[in-house]
C-alpha cells in the first residue's frame, strides 16, 4: 500500500536580477519546465508532493545568503540548488553549510569552489556538494588548443588581480604544472583590475616575450579591449583561449566589443552542448532536444549552463527518491554523497572524487565562429572527451 506524506521543498537560489541574470535564465527555464514532472515523488512505499521555490540572489553574496536563510526556515527546503557567480555561489554554499541544509551547485572549477570557502582541496563538508571540472582540466584543454595553433611556446597570461587570477597563478593547483609538463612557458602579463581602462603594460610585456598565444579568464569587455590594444600595436594574438565569461556567447557585450571578439576568434572550454551524447534520467530528453526547447521558449540561443541546470534537478530528485528519509536533511546529504547518476550533463559520481563533496565533468575545447545568427560555438577538440563529436576546426586569427 502506498501512503502519501508531507510535501518536500527544493529551494533554488538563482540570479534573477543583477549582472549575472543572463546566467540565471537556464536554471529558471529548467525549473519551470520540470516543475510538473517533479511535483510527485516516490520514496519506498510513500509518495511525496514536491514544491520548487525560487529565490533571487540579486547577483549579490549578501542577498544570496539571505535567500538561503529564507529557504532554510522551519518546514523549509530539504535541499538547495544553485549555480553561477564567483562570489555568489560560494556564499550560497557557505550559508547552507552553516544552516545545515544540503546544497548542490555547479558551473565553478572545484578548486575555486574550495578556495573561495577557505577550505583546502581535501576538506570534507557535511552538507554541501558540487559538480564541475578542475583548473587542471581547463589547462589540459587549452594546452591542446595551443598545440593545434602551433605551440608549444610562450603563452601570455592575461589574469586579473582577483580570485580567478590568484588561483590560475597558484603553483600547485593553477595552470603551471599541467602546461609546463607539455612544454609550454607561461608568461604573466601582469595583474589588472576588472573594468580595465587600458592594457598598455600587458601588450608591451606580450611583445617583449614574443607571445602569440594568450590565455585568460577575462570578461568580454576586458578581453575585447585587450585585443583592440594589441591589434593597434601590431601584435594581434594568433589565438586566445578564455574561460569564464567567454564560455557564453558575447551577445551581451557592447556592439564594438562583439565585433572585436568576433575578429579574435576566441577559443574556450566546452562542458555541455546540444551535440553531447547524453539523455535526461527523468524522461530521456536528449541534449539537442533540451537546447531546442530553450530556444523555442525564450527566443534565445542555448547556453552551456542549460545542461548543468537540468542535471541539478535530476540529481535533486534522485537524492530525495533514494534517501532513507527524504524529510530528514541529514539523510538527503548522505544520499548526495553516495550518488552515481547518468544525467543529461553526463555521468556524475560523488563516490570517486577528486576530493570529497565533488563530482567531475569532462571538458572539450571549442571556438567561437561567426554565424548568420551571431557567434556560434564549434567543438574543435575532444582529446579529453572523445564521446563528444567535433563540429568544426580550430581557426587561428592569423
Amino acid at each position: 500500500m502506498v501512503s502519501t506524506s508531507s510535501s518536500l521543498r527544493i529551494g533554488v537560489v538563482a540570479p534573477l536580477t543583477g549582472r549575472l541574470a543572463p546566467l540565471g535564465e537556464p536554471l529558471t527555464h529548467v525549473v519551470r519546465a520540470l516543475a510538473p514532472r517533479l511535483s510527485r515523488l516516490r520514496n519506498g512505499g510513500r509518495t511525496h508532493d514536491v514544491v520548487l521555490t525560487v529565490r533571487d540572489s540579486r547577483s549579490d553574496p549578501g542577498a544570496a545568503r539571505q535567500a538561503v536563510r529564507e529557504l532554510a526556515g522551519p518546514g523549509g527546503a530539504r535541499l538547495v540548488l544553485t549555480m553561477a557567480g564567483t562570489r555568489v555561489l560560494p556564499a550560497v554554499a557557505a550559508a547552507c553549510e552553516e544552516a545545515g541544509v544540503p546544497c548542490l551547485s555547479t558551473t565553478f572549477p572545484w578548486q575555486a569552489y574550495m578556495h573561495a570557502r577557505g577550505a583546502g582541496p581535501a576538506h570534507r563538508f557535511r552538507w554541501t556538494y558540487h559538480f564541475a571540472w578542475g583548473l587542471d582540466d581547463i589547462a589540459r584543454v587549452f594546452a591542446g588548443l595551443w598545440e593545434q595553433a602551433g605551440g608549444p611556446g610562450p603563452v601570455g597570461c592575461l589574469w586579473n588581480d582577483d580570485l580567478q587570477g590568484s588561483l590560475l597563478r597558484d603553483p600547485r593547483h593553477g595552470f603551471g604544472p599541467v602546461t609546463a609538463a607539455r612544454g609550454h612557458t607561461l608568461v604573466d602579463l601582469g595583474a589588472y583590475r576588472e573594468g580595465a581602462a587600458g592594457f598598455a603594460a600587458q601588450v608591451e610585456r606580450m611583445r617583449e616575450c614574443g607571445a602569440e598565444l594568450i590565455t585568460s579568464a577575462a570578461t568580454a569587455a576586458d578581453l575585447a579591449l585587450f585585443h583592440r590594444r594589441a591589434r593597434e600595436a601590431g601584435r594581434p594574438p594568433r589565438l586566445i583561449t578564455c574561460s569564464r565569461w567567454l564560455t557564453y556567447p558575447h551577445t551581451h557585450a557592447a556592439p564594438e566589443a562583439q565585433a572585436e571578439l568576433a575578429e579574435a576568434r576566441v577559443a574556450t572550454l566546452v562542458y555541455w552542448s546540444p551535440d553531447h551524447p547524453y539523455r535526461s534520467s527523468l524522461d530521456g530528453t536528449t541534449c539537442a532536444e533540451l537546447a531546442h526547447s530553450y530556444q523555442r521558449a525564450t527566443g534565445r540561443g542555448w547556453l552551456q549552463p542549460l545542461g548543468l541546470a537540468h542535471a541539478l534537478l535530476e540529481t535533486a530528485r534522485h537524492a530525495l527518491a533514494v534517501a532513507a528519509d527524504p524529510e530528514d536533511r541529514a539523510s538527503v546529504a548522505l544520499a548526495l554523497a553516495e550518488t552515481r547518476l547518468d544525467t543529461i550533463a553526463g555521468p556524475l559520481d560523488w563516490t570517486r572524487g577528486p576530493t570529497p563533496n565533488v563530482a567531475l565533468l569532462p571538458l572539450a575545447g571549442g571556438q567561437w565562429h561567426p554565424g548568420p545568427g551571431g557567434p556560434r560555438l564549434s567543438l574543435v577538440s575532444n582529446a579529453d572527451h572523445p564521446a563528444v563529436p567535433l563540429t568544426g576546426d580550430l581557426t587561428p586569427a592569423r
